[in-house]
């Protein structure tokens, strides 16, 4: 376990728009930054962070916190090994208390991965200078292939050695676990079974494991996530052998989820967020070329099918994205496929194809940056161009070929969530495959309506618990009786909201000495709304607003101080943490009227009337509640004894009522 100080040294030391900033691209909005959220799929920015208060908060999905758990909910790491990964970016050293077995193997899973991943791209990148093979086969090969020094180090490019179990016996000799190294996808376990008809041995024989290297006698590309950190690998072999695969790549693991990685992101997130778009090319040398020929902005689907996970990386930083795949079939495959993905998720997509016979590594090597950069936004023609030209290709202006080429574009076109852009698309369609512009809107008001029957029409789905769902287009509708009676909601979390924004303030309250005399006394906001809710035996309803006040209550009992905001937003309880990003948080900056003499009353200037104000409307609710109550059971034809008690309270909770809202200065007519 990491020591308390340590945390509050990493707490202290962290800074929020840093850390924010290695995944999502921010810009200035006042006091705050603003960029699109990275738990969620949007267009416009609703993900604020605040670098004064130290907190995350999308008003899209409602996803908040502080830096720890920003990089818990992002890399899905667990709460121990958060701090460590800030702990090892601002460089502070953390001495942890000796764990129990069970915990150790718990904390050290994923973070024995990222070691003997790190360990193997420095071992593979010694190999490319330090070995007479790696020297004249690797390092040879990426020279060939025209990559500068800088360039080699800059993506940590290395060499496996041509020996089947090369690497592993050197990891192990060092200290590795072999249990990681296979679990790393680094090395692949065999075990040799007893050979068919021989005879069975008692005890049976247990089978003898065999290690081999994954990679073996290739050219390594390391894969890095987001922060740097390797999380995998793509080996190429250089071999000619038809039989043995040109690329192979790091399995699934606990730290590498091809489906969610995107090699270059690391290098190119800051460049597509300064050019505004991003360029998605096929291949590993694809990205490192066009690095080293200037243009940045650039990333790899890896040689794997793009996925929506992908996309989605490509959305925090940018909407707009050019594809340039190989213009073989497999590749123009691939961008068919990649388009309709990347139009069902509202981006905006161009293509280029390079000139016969090249692809981005080749061509950048022909050109200079300013003219690659150049080719690639002038060459870059819409979705609709390309697909028109590859589906229409070689028809001879067969009829029907045609036709079947425009049903294709606008089943692209469908795909698209906004309207507005699926009506100028088809425009371009009906220019440019000379069609009448209200044939198409019909064949796409088809397709879409289809699509809808479709999913209306699709099984009921079932829940964890294995009750039935309503499908999302008919929502359950539950209704609440009386929902204005029984709910305090609204009230307990204002009452919250203020003792957490303004709980250490200094009000004045008149008070009477020990004579009985009137004085003023000044107190903080908590204790005063603790005195109030405590004289007339008020409990929150609400599990986490009762906790908050509960901690309130507790540090100013024991410690005579009142808890601060990075009390409650560096909480270990997330649902507290959660709810004080919430009360914390607003996406509006009050402008500055000053300038314009005009004067903006705060509510900090108010605080007093605030205060009593949320007291009396939570009195008042709970009076509500209790008057609902005992109406009912007057209802309800109670004994006579009973009846009169009734009554006679129900008199007490109306004049207890009417007074509240008085002070309140509400009129209420009956």
């Amino acid at each position: 376990m990491i020591k308390k100080e340590d945390i509050d040294k990493i707490f202290e030391t962290v800074r929020i728009e840093e850390v924010v900033g290695d995944y999502v691209s921010l810009k200035k909005r006042g006091v705050n930054l603003i960029g699109c959220c990275p738990f969620h799929n949007e267009k416009t920015p609703s993900f604020y962070v605040s670098p004064v208060k130290g907190i995350y908060k999308c008003f899209g999905c409602g996803k908040g916190g502080h830096a720890v758990n920003f990089i818990m909910e992002h890399d899905k790491l667990s709460y121990p090994d958060a701090l460590r990964y800030l702990a090892k970016k601002y460089n502070i050293e953390i001495v942890e208390k000796e764990l129990t077995p069970e915990e150790s193997v718990h904390q050290n899973e994923r973070e024995s991965l990222y070691v003997v991943s790190s360990y193997a791209q420095k071992h593979f990148s010694e190999n490319l200078y330090n070995t007479d093979e790696g020297k004249s086969v690797g390092l040879g090969y990426f020279k060939e292939r025209g990559l500068r020094e800088d360039i080699i180090q800059k993506f940590q490019l290395g060499y496996s050695i041509n020996h089947r179990t090369a690497f592993t016996d050197i990891a192990i000799a060092t200290g590795y676990k072999t249990e990681y190294l296979v679990k790393a996808g680094l090395t692949i376990e065999y075990r040799n079974e007893p050979e068919p008809g021989a005879a069975p041995q008692n005890p049976p024989a247990k089978a003898e494991a065999r290690y081999v290297d994954r990679f073996w006698g290739r050219v390594m590309f390391p894969i890095h996530n987001q922060s740097g950190r390797v999380i995998g690998f793509g080996g190429r072999t250089l071999r000619t052998d038809k039989k043995t695969s040109k690329y192979v790549n790091s399995p699934e693991t606990d730290i590498y989820h091809k489906s969610n990685v995107l090699y270059g992101l690391f290098h190119s997130k800051n460049a597509i967020s300064q050019e505004k778009f991003c360029f998605l090319v096929e291949g590993y040398m694809d990205v490192i070329a066009l690095h080293q020929a200037g243009v940045e902005n650039v990333v790899s689907s890896s040689g794997t099918a793009l996925t929506g996970g992908q996309i989605k990386l490509i959305q925090r930083y940018t909407n707009d994205i050019i594809v340039s795949y190989d213009g073989d079939q497999a590749g123009i495959n691939a961008a068919l496929k990649g388009i309709d993905l990347l139009l069902e998720e509202g981006m905006n997509v161009k293509v280029l194809s390079f000139p016969d016979g090249h692809d981005p590594d080749s061509y950048s090597k022909l050109v200079t940056t300013e003219e690659l950069k150049t080719f690639i936004k002038d060459k870059a023609q819409n979705f609709i161009s390309y697909k028109a030209e590859i589906l229409t290709k070689g028809t001879q202006n067969d009829p029907l070929k045609k036709a079947a080429a425009i049903v294709n574009i606008v089943e692209s076109i469908a795909l698209i969530p906004e309207a507005i852009y699926r009506s100028v698309y088809i425009k371009e369609c009906s220019r440019i495959m000379d069609v009448e512009e209200q044939i198409l809107l019909s064949e796409l008001n088809k397709i879409r309506s289809k699509k809808f029957n479709e999913k209306r029409n699709q099984p009921t789905p079932y829940s964890d618990n294995g009750n039935m769902e309503a499908p999302p287009e008919e929502p359950v509708v539950e209704t609440r009786k009386e929902v204005s009676v029984a709910d305090a909601e609204h009230q307990e979390r204002d009452i919250i909201r203020i003792m957490i924004n303004f709980g250490d303030k200094m009000v004045t309250i008149a008070s009477e000495d020990e004579e009985g005399k009137p004085i003023d006394v000044e107190i903080t906001t908590a204790e005063l709304i603790i005195h109030e809710l405590q004289h007339d035996a008020i409990q929150l309803e609400n599990l986490v607003y009762n906790s908050v006040f509960n901690e309130f209550v507790a540090c100013i009992e024991k410690h005579q101080t009142v808890p601060d905001q990075k009390f409650f937003i560096n909480h270990e309880n997330i649902a507290i943490c959660s709810l004080t990003v919430d009360l914390l948080s607003s996406p509006y900056n009050l402008s500055n009227w000053e300038q314009h003499d005009i004067f903006i009353t705060m509510e900090e200037d108010v605080l007093k009337k605030s205060i009593y104000n949320a007291i009396y409307s939570l009195k008042s609710r709970k009076l509500e509640i209790m008057i609902h109550d005992n109406q009912k059971r007057l209802k309800e034809d109670p004994p006579e004894e009973e009846l009169l008690m009734l009554m006679q309270t129900q008199v007490q909770l109306l004049q207890a009522k009417k007074m509240l809202n008085a002070l309140l200065g509400r009129i209420v007519v009956k």
